[in-house]
């Protein structure tokens, strides 16, 4: 089953899991270092929350979760074919799963992905770094940017 993905940016990863698993009435598929996400039958819906001190509230990125790397290849073409850029990132490793993936950027600058998941993965994705901007956070949490934004 596909299902839209909105990954946002939250402030308080405990409090916000506490919310939306109130909200939907589920517990979270999946809990990490400063991530965690939510797969929702009703609505059909991959909530994706990703701790970010001080940008709280934002949207990180949205996306389309499909069912397997023949969709993530049939996507890319259909949006080469519609003129529209992509960035492809194929057995990536991201937000704890290895992916095959393509993004696009909307007219103001939302980015989208189309994705599948591989394999759980034990890691985030990219290397773990100091976050310049982001002092507060662990060193051992990669910045919520550094993989779930096209490379």
């Amino acid at each position: 089953m596909s299902r839209v993905q909105l990954a946002l940016n939250v402030d308080d990863l405990d409090a916000s899991i506490v919310f939306y698993s109130k909200l939907f009435g589920v517990e979270p598929a999946k809990r990490k270092p400063g991530y965690a996400n939510f797969s929702i039958d009703s609505p059909p819906l991959k909530l994706v929350l990703l701790e970010n001190p001080g940008h709280g509230g934002t949207i990180n990125h949205l996306g389309v979760q499909v069912d397997s790397s023949e969709q993530v290849h049939d996507e890319i073409a259909r949006l080469t074919r519609a003129g529209m850029f992509t960035e492809e990132e194929i057995g990536t490793t991201c937000c704890f799963a290895t992916q095959d993936k393509v993004w696009v950027t909307a007219p103001d600058a939302e980015k989208w992905e189309i994705y599948t998941v591989l394999a759980d993965s034990e890691t985030f994705g990219a290397t773990p770094q100091p976050h310049g901007d982001n002092p507060d956070l662990p060193l051992d949490v990669p910045a919520p940017a550094s993989c779930c934004t096209p490379q």
